[in-house]
């Protein structure tokens, strides 16, 4: 792919962890959305940053649903790991956990979404990023499956003919 030396998926692995404070909520002492998504943008910049070593910013965010509401005074753990790269563009899976440190209520994941970020020079020009050594079995399941992603991202964003996709195609030969 290039002649960067490739790195562990462990190697960019970052957590964020963060108390939900009554400034971060709603009116029914959720954690605001937005306020969840801007975290997610943050930890998920770094890992792309950590990764990449050059300034990495956000190209697309795949679907994110909140199957969990998170409260006033839970702790917030978000956890990014690159899962495939490409050219000069990086796929990072996040996934999200509550705690109530009050009630010991354990972390219980609220949701996970995958980020894609691109590594830029100086000029600000999309520059090439190391590939990634998938090591476990999630990390090599991700790492294969990165590619129809990223194909069904390029469609949706019209720039990728369906019939060029070839992942997906075979899918359903």
């Amino acid at each position: 792919m290039n002649n960067i030396e490739a790195k562990k998926v462990s190697e960019s692995f970052t957590t964020f962890t963060e108390l939900v404070m009554p400034n971060d909520t709603n009116p029914m002492n959720n954690l605001m959305g937005g306020n969840l998504l801007k975290w997610m943008d943050v930890v998920s910049g770094i890992c792309a940053g950590k990764h990449a070593r050059k300034v990495a910013v956000t190209a697309a965010v795949d679907n994110v649903s909140f199957s969990r509401p998170i409260k006033i005074g839970d702790v917030v753990t978000i956890d990014a790991q690159v899962t495939r790269a490409f050219h000069s563009s990086m796929e990072i899976f996040i996934e999200v956990y509550k705690e109530n440190i009050r009630t010991n209520s354990g972390k219980i994941k609220c949701n996970e979404a995958y980020y894609t970020f691109v590594a830029l020079d100086d000029d600000g020009r999309p520059t090439p990023v190391p590939e990634i050594i998938p090591e476990t079995d999630d990390e090599r399941h991700r790492y294969e499956r990165a590619l129809r992603r990223r194909e069904l991202r390029l469609i949706l964003g019209g720039r990728m003919k369906p019939e060029e996709a070839t992942e997906l195609k075979a899918l359903f030969m």
